[in-house]
């Protein structure tokens, strides 16, 4: 029993408060007040001031003039409890230490907050998606990089999927909601992004969206809304969705051949989420989310196609500058208008007949270097063979065949592009080069037509493999005449 209980219970017999005191080792007060107090109801506690706070006599003013003026202020602009203590430093000769500083700003704060002040807690209704972008690592053909995942949330449900991108661009966007869309074999009825997604921004009422979204929009007959700036509590589902995704799904980092095969992985793990139970409404996943896709729309017959059409007039070397980076259509091309189709992951280049011309990787970032298809260079080398000493292909091909190039006459090097160029056509640049290193080496001129025949049978994977042959078995075939010397 406590000391308290027992002196209670003494008290209750009749024993004197001396007795008390001396049978359980206490003091005579310690025996009056608990033998006397009447109440022992629970009461709420109470926070004493912290001693000390007496360093900001004479200050206390100051700082309440400064934070009353703050809310005339913008937002974003007010005092901080550190800028209040360098300032009463600074400017009033404050000398002591920054604690009670903050301490006091955190009461008054506390005291003069408004009664509309703070967060509500959202209702979500099924068939609504939140969306946003994270950063995570993943391994891509043995080469460490940091992905840009686009998370898509179900509040209703929770369920959550996330897709891997080298972007955040518009072509990113409708990419990645088209994958989910149709993986799930639903068009959500509202989807609410914030001003950082790359398809939209919100400005006080004015929402300006960008022209591809809004084609994706008409296509799948969903609507959008935009969140205020800066307040990713209003989609604090994908907020928080985007950090559990990255480090349930991508720790540790996950390894793939390709992007594509990354994002299946990806969408797979995602699935699997479906088997566990909500946080707060006790059911599984995968059973609320059926009513999420209930409550969306169906999917239209065909996909989307997300890639945007833009105008751009080829220099004179025949390179276009396309989000500050240089992409080579081709010498042929130069002073020419052409059109540009820009992916998720790929940058077209069609002629003025929309004939296709170009297909590039989609450079992000900034890449200092043309990116170029090294077979559109080959034409202009065949009619400026002298151009080879400085030409982007000479780091390009093996050692044996630039170092043939180099030593050739500008004849020989003329007819080695035409062969090269016609060759590239059937099998691809790497072909052609590869059967140039591989006649070079059998002592051969590398003409047209051994250059490409041999080209043909490497990119169709039916040339053999070059092997050392033994030539000793000839050997049972012949018969020494040790009288003569001559062999018979």
């Amino acid at each position: 029993m406590s000391v308290q209980e027992n002196i209670r219970r003494l008290d209750s017999r009749g024993v004197p408060v001396r007795e008390i005191a001396r049978q359980l080792g206490v003091s005579r007060a310690s025996a009056a007040k608990y033998a006397g107090q009447e109440d022992f109801s629970p009461a709420p506690p109470v926070l004493l001031a912290r001693p000390g706070a007496s360093v900001l006599t004479g200050f206390e003013h100051i700082i309440e003039a400064w934070l009353g003026e703050d809310q005339r202020r913008n937002g974003k602009q007010r005092h901080t409890a550190k800028r209040i203590f360098d300032r009463l430093v600074d400017e009033h000769g404050y000398t002591a230490t920054y604690s009670p500083v903050q301490r006091f700003v955190k009461k008054w704060t506390a005291r003069h907050r408004q009664a509309g002040e703070g967060f509500t807690e959202l209702v979500w209704p099924a068939g609504t998606v939140q969306v946003d972008f994270g950063q995570a690592e993943a391994i891509i053909a043995g080469i460490r990089q940091t992905l840009h995942i686009f998370v898509v949330t179900f509040p209703f449900s929770n369920m959550r999927f996330v897709q891997g991108y080298l972007g955040e661009t518009a072509e990113c966007v409708c990419h990645g909601l088209r994958s989910v869309f149709e993986h799930i074999g639903a068009v959500p009825r509202h989807m609410v992004f914030d001003n950082a997604t790359g398809i939209g921004r919100r400005v006080g009422a004015k929402v300006v969206e960008t022209k591809l979204f809004g084609a994706f929009k008409l296509h799948y007959r969903s609507e959008s809304r935009y969140c205020n700036p800066y307040s990713g509590h209003e989609k604090g589902n994908v907020e928080n969705a985007v950090g559990f995704l990255r480090r349930n799904l991508m720790v540790p980092e996950p390894e793939a051949a390709t992007l594509a095969g990354l994002n299946e992985v990806l969408m797979a793990r995602c699935d699997a989420l479906a088997g566990t139970t909500h946080y707060r409404k006790g059911l599984a996943l995968g059973e609320l989310f059926a009513q999420d896709v209930a409550a969306s729309l169906e999917l239209p017959g065909i996909g989307f196609d997300p890639v945007r059409y833009e105008s751009r007039k080829a220099d004179k070397t025949g390179n276009l500058l396309i989000d500050g980076n240089t992409y080579a259509a081709g010498p042929s091309f130069h002073g020419r208008s052409l059109t540009v189709g820009l992916r998720h992951d790929v940058i077209e280049i069609l002629d003025e007949h929309s004939e296709p011309v170009r297909s590039f990787p989609r450079a992000f970032g900034h890449q200092t270097q043309t990116i170029f298809d090294p077979a559109s260079l080959v034409p202009l080398l065949v009619t400026k063979p002298g151009a080879w000493s400085h030409s982007q292909l000479r780091p390009l091909v093996p050692d044996m065949v630039r170092d043939w190039l180099d030593q050739a006459t500008a004849t020989e090097r003329r007819r080695f592009f035409n062969a090269v160029d016609a060759a590239a056509g059937s099998a691809g640049f790497e072909a052609a080069v590869a059967a140039a290193e591989t006649l070079l080496q059998r002592g051969d001129a590398p003409d047209m037509a051994m250059l490409g025949m041999l080209a043909r049978r490497l990119a169709d994977g039916t040339e053999p493999a070059a092997a050392n042959v033994d030539l000793s078995v000839y050997d049972t075939f012949t018969t020494l005449n040790t009288a003569t010397g001559e062999v018979a």
